[in-house]
């Protein structure tokens, strides 16, 4: 029995061996697609090439255009909401963050105090959400250039409006 284990384990060394060995025709397979490759670099190098032909610039009048911003067309959110801490929410209000537990909801709206905003906490009922609301405005100009502002910053990329009735 021992002996047709070590047998085998020969036989199969010796067929590893050999069957993983590269062929030379390989490599000069390869020399050959290489050098060739060299010589006609070569050819296009030494032959000279003619400029492309490019049309000449034409002048032509500045036509002024001043893009006011639309801020009728800027997306909000309605969601029924109730002020859990805060003094009241106005139509707009800018949401920064949503959170699953109040905790983590207290724990950025201090931040946003640190920071001098007046920010508050509405819960969402519908879908057990805690959300800290940044500033809050009666319209949505006003809204949308201060949900700009906080999209600016790195922490409040991903704010959103809220429009409360």
């Amino acid at each position: 029995m021992k002996k047709y284990i070590v047998l085998c384990a020969g036989l199969c060394l010796a067929m590893a061996m050999t069957s993983c060995k590269s062929s030379e025709s390989a490599y000069k397979k390869a020399y050959e697609k290489a050098k060739q490759y060299d010589t006609q670099t070569a050819q296009q190098e030494a032959t000279p090439q003619e400029a492309p032909v490019v049309a000449p610039v034409q002048t032509r009048p500045v036509n002024e255009v001043r893009q006011t911003d639309n801020y009728d067309n800027v997306s909000v959110r309605q969601e029924k909401v109730a002020v859990i801490n805060g003094s009241g929410l106005k139509a707009y209000s800018v949401i920064v963050g949503s959170f699953g537990l109040l905790s983590n909801a207290e724990g950025l709206q201090q931040r946003l105090r640190d920071a001098g905003y007046s920010a508050q906490i509405v819960k969402n009922e519908d879908r057990n959400m805690y959300r800290v609301v940044a500033a809050t405005f009666d319209n949505k100009a006003d809204a949308a250039r201060s949900r700009d502002q906080f999209r600016a910053q790195e922490a409040y990329k991903d704010a959103w409006l809220l429009f409360f009735q």
